[in-house]
């Protein structure tokens, strides 16, 4: 069955650790609820790229930060904007996203829309 999901890729501060989960449970709900299938939130571990570009130049990290790699998933990308749509009108979603209680810089976070191609 095709899926869609969204990416996201930013920093945080390591000492913001703690209110990043919050705001991300409580955040992971609302899309839940709104119908998406997956809410994932990752901070990063094991950082050390032998090839390629390594997350911590990807996302120009910081001393005393940490990548956070998220994504979530849908049945289609018309199903990804039903949700988004009803997300984005949550009054619990508004809350959350004060600038100036936001525990990441949100000028340096990146996120896209991606097909999902293999499902193993």
């Amino acid at each position: 069955m095709a899926r869609y999901g969204d990416a996201f890729v930013l920093a945080i501060p390591k000492r913001n650790r703690t209110a990043y989960v919050r705001l991300s449970r409580a955040a992971g709900k609302v899309w839940r609820e709104h119908g998406a299938l997956e809410y994932r939130e990752c901070f990063g571990e094991d950082l050390r790229a032998s090839f390629g570009v390594g997350f911590p130049r990807l996302v120009k990290l910081k001393r005393g930060e940490t990548p956070v790699f998220s994504w979530i998933v849908y049945r289609s990308r018309a199903h990804r904007d039903k949700v988004n749509a009803k997300v984005m009108n949550d009054p619990r979603l508004a809350k959350m996203m004060d600038p100036k209680t936001m525990p990441f810089d949100m000028k340096r976070m990146t996120y896209g829309g991606f097909d999902v191609v293999v499902e193993a």
